[in-house]
Formats: C-alpha cells, structure tokens, sequence
C-alpha cells in the first residue's frame, strides 16, 4: 500500500459561540483537512488545527508546510510504516506538530480501513469502554459561567473545566460563583492557559481558592516554566496538571526528571499525531504521571483520532475533546453519548466525513500528487 495522492482543505468551523482562554478569543476554528488516498483506493482523513500562542503555527503555515514540504515526501510511502513516516517528516523540518499531527491521523484511518481494524487496536487494543465528558466553560462574567456550570450539570454532565487565566482577584470571583451554582459535590477544574505567569501569583491564588475545593489546577504559570511548576506543585494540596509546557518527548523527559506535575495534558497537534502521543503516554506512565488526552478544539476527525489514544491507554485517566459539541456545523459524525463518550468498533477512525459539508466551509484547495489549484 502506497500514498498516491494528498488533498488539502481549509476550512473554518463554525462555533455556537466564541471560545475565550486566557490569550484569545475564537469566534470561529480554522482547520486543515487532510484527505490521503492509497493506490489501491483507500482513503483516510486527518487535521490539523494549528494554535500560534502554543505551537507556533498558523492555518497559512501549516498549508504551506504539508503543501511544500511533508505531502511531496511521502507519496509513494507506506502509511502502515509510521516510524518510518515520522522519521521522513522529522529530517524534513523541526517542530510544526499540528502539520504532522494531520498526515499522521490520515495514515492511521487508512491504515485501519485496509486492514478493517478501529485505529484502538493498531494501538494496543482498546481497554476502557467509556469516558465521562467534561463541559468546559470558556472565559466570562462569573454569573455567565456559573449560569451556563449550572444549567450543563442539569442537563447531564457531570463535571465542569473553567478557563481562567484573566487575573486572580476576578478568576477566584469566577470559581467561587460556579462552585455556588452546582453545590459542593460536582468536580470543577481549571485551567489557566499560562495567565498567571509566575508560581507567585499562582500560589496566592491557590490560597484563595481552598474554600472551593477544586479538582486540579491546569498550566497556571509559563509553558517553559518548570521550575514554576515545581516550587507549586510542592506548596499545594490540589492536583497539578501541565498542558502547554509538554509538546513532545523532550519537554516530556524533562518533566519525568523533574517531577514537576502530577498530571499531563497530552494533545495530538502539540506531539505530531497519534504515533507520538502513544509515545508520550508510555513515558509518562513509566514515572507515574497521570495523563489527559486533550484537545485544540478540533473537528470529529482529530478529536476521534484523540480518542483513540484515549480508549487504547491505561494511564489516560480523563479527556477533553469536546469540539464537536462546540460546532454549530460538524464535517463528520463523531457520536457523543452523553455525559459519555463511547468509541464504535468501526474500521480507521470511525468517523464519516460529509463532501457536501467539507465543500461547503472549505476557503482554499491544493492537490498533492495530482494538479495544484486554489478554490475561492
């Protein structure tokens, strides 16, 4: 089985409202479709959602990267070799995960489908049978968040993950009034996407924070910050998880050695794709640190792709790939089983991808091993 061609989709997802974290609000979700067809007819699908505040990426750069770069070199490659795959893409050019990440996701599915197999057991096998899904409130006025924490408990979910990172005086205001709207019991998470810097501010805001009894604090201080993280993981009770700080084994290997957090926040568009985030679990589970499969607020098809990680993993402990839910139009047909999510047995990533509605939020085209063009 070999790549015959690679097609690129740029597309923007529509969201039901904006997305707000600490450094940006997101009113719609720009993404990199990737569909690779084999020359014997198969074909998988991928993505790339690249965040420039984490990977250094842009929509604009991640097409001109696999356009250029990585799609030329693995035409006429084997997608069932990925040490292989990642080996070309890695001596082509450092970095750019989230490009990778999307070659990665499609040599999976079509490696799943020729095979008839889920993409679980390419890894492993699958070894839990549901996740509970957590609803993640992005950035608002503290009655907002704690309207909305409220009204998704009601409707099912049985956890909440904040985003905050704006100050501490106003984010301890937003934890409070959404521990109020859904009692003591229900577990609240935060997440600070870096926005309080230092382990300084971090810890004066933990202090302010014990009434509430959250769950785990996520990324509270810089991505390079270890040491940061290490002087608060000692002078806290709660679980701390590091997101940002970890894109792949190296800044993994550093947080094994250091010890600096409790938890991982493992994203496919932060490794490079499945291949490397099975890699990362393996590292973390060898020292003990718990890990998340997380997500950059893709579409069904990464977010299926982050499943199945997830589901193939004994030590991934929790997810957060919640997209779908998020989009007021999906390109495919990841199925939510809410307050679960349960994976099907169906070959490759499991997930349909719609044309019509590909064709339709598509901005721009480009053909590789076929004819270069551009569609407005």
């Amino acid at each position: 089985m070999r790549i015959e061609k690679i097609e690129l989709f740029a597309i923007r997802l529509p969201l039901k409202v904006p997305f707000i974290v600490s450094y940006h609000r997101y009113d719609d979700m720009p993404s990199v479709i990737v569909k690779l067809t084999t020359e014997c007819g198969h074909v998988g699908y991928g993505e790339a959602v690249a965040d420039e505040h984490v990977t250094g990426e842009s929509l604009d750069s991640t097409i001109s990267v696999i356009r250029h770069v990585l799609g030329p070199l693995l035409i006429g490659e084997n997608p069932m070799q990925m040490e292989r795959i990642h080996d070309v893409m890695d001596r082509a050019i450092r970095d750019v995960p989230a490009a990778k990440a999307a070659l990665d996701i499609a040599c999976h599915d079509v490696v799943g489908k020729k095979l008839g197999l889920p993409v679980y057991d390419l890894l492993g096998g699958r070894y839990h049978d549901a996740f509970p899904v957590t609803h993640v409130l992005s950035i608002g006025e503290p009655e907002a968040m704690a309207a909305e924490a409220r009204e998704q408990i009601e409707q099912g979910y049985t956890a909440v993950k904040m985003k905050v990172g704006v100050d501490v005086a106003s984010d301890v205001r937003r934890v409070e009034a959404v521990r109020r709207a859904v009692g003591p019991n229900v577990p609240i998470r935060v997440d600070v996407n870096q926005g309080w810097v230092n382990a300084a501010k971090t810890l004066q805001a933990m202090q302010q924070l014990e009434p509430f009894h959250i769950d785990w604090v996520e990324q509270p201080v810089k991505a390079d910050d270890f040491e940061g993280m290490v002087e608060v993981k000692g002078k806290i009770s709660v679980p701390l998880m590091i997101d940002e700080g970890v894109r792949g084994m190296t800044e993994m290997r550093r947080l094994t050695m250091m010890q600096a957090a409790h938890k991982v926040n493992i994203k496919l568009m932060k490794c490079g794709g499945i291949y490397p985030a099975k890699k990362l679990v393996h590292m973390a589970e060898m020292s003990g640190i718990e890990c998340q499969i997380g997500s950059m607020v893709e579409s069904s098809v990464a977010s299926s792709a982050g499943f199945h990680v997830a589901f193939s993993s004994k030590i991934v402990q929790s997810v957060e790939l919640t997209g779908p839910l998020r989009f007021a139009e999906d390109i495919g047909n990841l199925m939510y089983d809410l307050p679960f999510i349960r994976l099907s047995d169906e070959p490759g990533l499991g997930v349909d991808v719609d044309e019509a509605v590909l064709s339709r939020l598509t901005t721009a085209t480009y053909v590789i091993g076929g004819v270069d063009h551009v569609a407005q």
